[in-house]
């Protein structure tokens, strides 16, 4: 994406892509200013991609550092596939936002701040010995600083509503500046708005005559310098249904998309955790496609649940992130033992314990592959972004009711908070794969409920099924008759049997793909999750270059696709970028002897593209060209794994 720099918002020339940050107090609204505003950037046709980053507290004490919300958003006429590396413009709505926010905007970028919130008390708040809106301190960039607040209680006065009431409604005064900015619609947002407040139209008035007020200081006031009017044109799209979809809704729909393929009803059995609670929120919504949600007392109780409602011939279904993956542990090993479907998504956020609940990583992949008493394997399926979590969930329910086995999807924070454009699919694109329920006798006049066909499945019994019940538990069964067996030889060989049976899974899974490049060369970028954007951007930069780099994202972390080691026996090195200490290499090295190199990153916030393109530039020696043009790789020195820190 070669975004223009933020002079270019003063200037005539036109920007392919602009970042926007609204940033304010926990209490300012930020999350709903930006939701919408990105709502009104897809409804004029741009490409985005945006971050949500807010604190892990319900209610941070109002203006500390800490207590500190953002949306950014990364819209434009181009293909967008992050959030964006640096804002070009940073809304500020208090000193603390500003103190948090200003190091990641471009030089020359602008700086909206409302003076009304720059208070000695705010100031002290936010560890300002001075006022920077009065100083040189923001020399760098170009700063608007205006009274927001007071503009905002005059927009509202008429409504009679009390001081803090009215202030609330200095997020629709600021989106209605930013919608004009960008020349956006304010009609889907009045609509909205009076939709919101059905109940109380004092309150939607209010907020709608606060969203104009913006929208005009912006058309009339006598700014001089900075703000200017940009018109972004619509980015290039194939004709279709289009709408804005977070990771959370992607799943869900996903999910219930799965249950239908697969011609079961779902149920779900989930626990509220951040940030993979809106899983279940969605879902209760979605009660008339046969899913049934139960919100559990704790994490074990949720996937107890969903494992006995696939016993009952329902597809179970469960989700949380990494300290409620942990809690699941032993009932996930139950699902493998038992050999029923169940599908686990995880979306990881900052770990170990507690650790940053509204933050993002990746760091629970040894989790997800080998974190089980006992050789307890399953599948994992991976999303790169919020529109791909919808496939990845069907894939997660076909591969579960397929080979009678627990599924593990992986998401993470900033896949299930952040939103995309997503080209509505049609359904009759996916081909269903009903599941056949065993109803009689396998073996002549005998049940073997273990028995298993050419996959290594073993045969789904419906509870209470006449003339066919069998034993189902935690302890080690008999190959074939379901019956308890301790012997050594069974054992082996029904550890045997699961671990081929996964194992099969990689003959079932399309062959690794290279995202971007030639399927051999000097450096392959490994990826997987939510790392897709940056990396994508940076190897393009890269090649454009004339470097030999490759992008390779990974779908399927286990088992990976058959393809995988003379794929990567094709290059010369192997980078791994992922937000954890590098685990997918650990995996990588474990599974195919690959020298493989970690970028690593868990300070909470993903990967922006420069730093990714910096980690490839220095597998690369600038000073020796090859006739050919290409840069050639610096063979003789390596790099060594590297960690980011931002």
């Amino acid at each position: 994406m070669a975004t223009q720099t933020a002079e270019t918002l003063t200037e005539n020339e036109t920007p392919e892509a602009v970042v926007v940050r609204f940033a304010g107090d926990s209490g300012d609204g930020m999350q709903l200013t930006g939701g919408q505003f990105t709502l009104s950037t897809a409804l004029a046709g741009n490409d985005l991609a945006t971050f949500p980053d807010f604190p892990a507290e319900i209610r941070a004490p109002q203006g500390t550092l800490f207590g500190v919300s953002a949306f950014q958003i990364n819209f434009g006429s181009t293909d967008i596939e992050t959030a964006g590396d640096a804002p070009d413009v940073l809304v500020a709505m208090n000193p603390a936002a500003l103190k948090v926010n200003a190091p990641a905007l471009k030089p020359g970028g602008l700086i909206i701040a409302d003076t009304g919130e720059f208070s000695t008390r705010n100031l002290e708040k936010a560890k300002y010995e001075e006022n920077p809106l009065e100083n040189d301190s923001l020399a760098k960039w170009d700063v608007l600083a205006f009274d927001i607040s007071a503009l905002t209680l005059e927009a509202v006065k008429p409504f009679g509503l009390g001081n803090k009431e009215a202030l609330r409604c200095k997020n629709m005064w600021t989106l209605g500046l930013a919608l004009w900015m960008f020349d956006r619609d304010r009609a889907p947002l009045i609509e909205w708005l009076k939709a919101k407040f059905k109940k109380h139209p004092v309150i939607a008035d209010a907020n709608i005559a606060a969203l104009n007020a913006g929208h005009a200081y912006g058309e009339t006031a006598e700014i001089s310098g900075p703000l200017k009017k940009v018109h972004l044109p619509p980015a290039e799209a194939q004709p279709g249904l289009y709408r804005t979809i977070t990771g959370a809704e992607s799943i869900s729909l996903g999910l219930v998309a799965g249950a239908q393929l697969a011609n079961l009803p779902m149920f779900f059995g989930g626990y509220p955790i951040t940030p993979a609670s809106a899983i279940l929120h969605h879902l209760a919504r979605l009660k008339e496609f046969g899913v049934t949600t139960f919100q559990a007392e704790d994490e074990i109780a949720a996937v107890c649940a969903a494992i006995g409602a696939s016993y009952a011939g329902q597809l179970g279904v469960t989700s949380s992130s990494g300290p409620g993956i942990a809690l699941k542990t032993e009932a996930i090993g139950l699902g493998i033992m038992t050999e029923l479907p169940l599908v686990i998504v995880n979306s990881q956020r900052g770990g170990p314990s507690t650790g940053l609940p509204t933050k993002t990583e990746q760091s629970d992949l040894y989790q997800a592959v080998y974190g089980r008493n006992g050789d307890a394997p399953l599948a994992v399926v991976a999303a790169r972004s919020p529109g791909d979590a919808f496939d990845c969930a069907i894939e997660a329910c076909r591969l579960a009711t397929r080979y009678m086995t627990p599924v593990m999807l992986l998401t993470d924070g900033y896949i299930a908070n952040a939103a995309e454009p997503w080209k509505v699919p049609d359904p009759s694109a996916y081909e269903p794969f009903p599941v056949t329920f065993l109803e009689e006798k396998n073996a002549g006049d005998e049940l073997l409920p273990y028995k298993r066909d050419e996959k290594g499945a073993r045969p789904w019994i419906k509870a209470g099924t006449p003339g066919l019940m069998h034993r189902i538990g935690g302890i080690e069964k008999n190959a074939d008759t379901g019956n308890i067996d301790y012997s050594p030889a069974n054992h082996q060989a029904m550890t045997d049997a699961r671990k081929d049976k996964i194992e099969g899974i990689a003959r079932d899974i399309p062959l690794q793909e290279v995202a971007m490049g030639e399927d051999s060369g000097t450096l392959a970028v490994v990826g997987w999750g939510s790392t897709f954007g940056p990396i994508h951007q940076a190897v393009r930069r890269a090649r454009k270059k004339g470097l030999s780099v490759s992008h390779i994202h990974v779908r399927h972390v286990w088992p990976m696709p058959s393809n995988m080691a003379e794929l990567l026996a094709g290059f010369d090195h192997v980078l791994v970028p992922e937000m954890n200490t590098g685990q997918f290499k650990t995996v990588l090295r474990d599974q195919f002897m690959i020298d493989a190199h970690s970028l690593t990153k868990t300070s909470g916030q993903p990967f922006s593209i420069a730093e990714m393109e910096e980690a490839i530039a220095q597998y690369f020696d600038s000073t020796s060209d090859n006739e050919g043009g290409e840069v050639e790789a610096n063979k003789t020195q390596l790099p060594s794994p590297k960690t980011v820190n931002s």
